[in-house]
């Protein structure tokens, strides 16, 4: 029949948005006037499922969850919602983010990663698949000074898998090594999603950049053990190994990046400066090593580069404004010790426990970023792992290596988009891709998990818990 035109079929944002304003009214209703009871926790988790449903950004559907909850299902005055959104990011600690983004892009145009992948070539390179191991400890070192996952893909990234193709490496060799070695960048020294995680529950910054190193350390061996047997396997290029002469040259060009390391953690431990202080103090000598010493960021390029991190900033403090109001509402809903008195009724114990967080935060990483994930489910976790007698530096690692997780896998891996960016293979092709490692990560999880001395000997030992 011509002219007919077939009715389109409702997708689920579609959906979503058609009986949104419906569930908006009707729960809200049916809790305050009696129609059945509704409880507020249900609710609150409803809405802000439902607006995330529907590919609003995390930080809106927070901000628009708080403003109905409170209009319909609380009596908090407005005005304290005002007064949240500032004081919400009044804390301190929150200009460690700002800081550590800023010394995070100058690293990353500033040529430090090009000298760190020069130096780990020179130790590694000779091994089967040196050039891929090579990629790895790069990735490694650049997280223990950059603090970002998906600055460590660009900036090894973006060197290696060029010279990995010219040497004969399948891209998709390479392009899974490196999109599972860059999630190093928020597990090793200075991380964003620590300073997040330290924000929401307290816990000293400090001691949660010092408790990722031997972590760290763990993950890129076992990353390099993986790597190196299946490059063994298929028999793939090994470079000439180096002088201890061409060693030496190689580290002491590279020896600006790496004193970074040497100012954090001394500079912290000595009592110099604390923990936020730190990020300023990487933000001016990563400005000067990358246009004074390396000479990659002429001055004409200085303002490209704060506007870059002033966008990235200003994007992550937007998120933790609207999560400080979520987590105001969770407060005085009395949501996270009600979550803590039901998993200690239930008996879990800590196994049980760290096993169902590491499941809930699995999960999340299929819909949200590490940032609104940590935001979240934080002060949720938190009460109840205190209560169980798990120590709050080792939760933040378990968060930590979950989110990495989430950063190498669809629908929403940041580190696979941009992996795919740079190597041109779609996504699905890329998620099949980083599966050895990815499997590799999942084991190192289970390591992290339940061995908490791994991550609380060094800040223990350094007097910083």
């Amino acid at each position: 029949m011509t002219g007919y035109v077939p009715p389109a079929r409702l997708s689920t944002p579609m959906l979503v948005f058609a009986l949104l304003p419906v569930a908006l009214i009707v729960l809200p209703a049916a809790a305050m006037f009696g129609g059945f009871a509704v409880p507020n926790s249900l609710v609150l988790f409803c809405l802000l499922v439902a607006l995330m449903l529907t590919g609003m950004p995390v930080s809106i559907a927070l901000g628009l969850t708080v403003l109905t909850f409170v209009l319909f299902m609380t009596h908090v005055p407005m005005q304290s919602v005002a007064l949240k959104l500032f004081t919400g990011i009044e804390k301190f600690e929150i200009m460690a983010i700002p800081f550590f983004i800023l010394a995070g892009n100058f690293l990353t145009h500033g040529g430090v990663a090009r000298k760190m992948i020069n130096f780990a070539v020179t130790l590694v390179g000779h091994f089967h698949g040196g050039l891929a191991l090579a990629g790895i400890v790069a990735c490694a070192m650049f997280a223990l000074v950059c603090g970002s996952s998906v600055a460590t893909v660009v900036a090894i990234g973006s060197i290696v898998l060029p010279e990995m193709v010219r040497r004969g490496y399948p891209m998709r060799f390479g392009a899974g090594v490196i999109t599972v070695a860059g999630s190093l960048g928020i597990l090793m020294l200075p991380s964003i999603p620590k300073v997040i995680y330290a924000i929401a529950t307290n816990t000293s910054i400090g001691a949660l950049f010092v408790a990722g190193l031997l972590p760290g350390t763990m993950l890129t061996t076992m990353l390099c053990v993986v790597t190196w047997h299946i490059a063994r396997k298929h028999d793939y290029a090994r470079m000439p190994k180096a002088t201890w002469k061409e060693r030496w040259n190689a580290f002491r060009e590279s020896v600006w990046g790496l004193m970074l390391v040497v100012i954090i953690i001394g500079g912290i431990y000595s009592g110099l400066f604390t923990a936020t202080e730190a990020a300023a103090v990487s933000a001016v000598y990563a400005f000067f090593v990358s246009t004074y010493v390396y000479k990659a960021v002429p001055l004409r390029d200085l303002m490209k580069v704060l506007l870059q991190s002033a966008s990235m900033s200003a994007m992550l403090l937007y998120i933790i404004t609207n999560a400080a109001l979520f987590s105001f509402i969770l407060t005085d809903e009395n949501i996270p010790h009600a979550l803590a008195d039901w998993i200690l009724a239930k008996d879990l114990g800590w196994i049980g426990f760290l096993l169902l967080a590491n499941l809930m935060l699995l999960l999340a990483g299929n819909f949200m970023d590490p940032s609104s994930i940590i935001l979240i489910m934080a002060p949720i976790l938190y009460p109840a792992a205190i209560a169980l007698g798990i120590n709050a530096v080792h939760l933040g690692i378990l968060i930590d290596v979950n989110m990495e997780v989430g950063l190498c896998h669809p629908p929403v891996g940041l580190n696979l988009y941009v992996a795919s960016g740079i190597s041109k293979l779609g996504i699905t092709e890329l998620t099949k891709a980083v599966l050895p490692w990815l499997l590799t990560m999942l084991v190192f999880l289970v390591i992290v998990t339940y061995w908490p001395w791994l991550s609380l000997v060094l800040p223990r030992a350094l007097g910083m818990m």
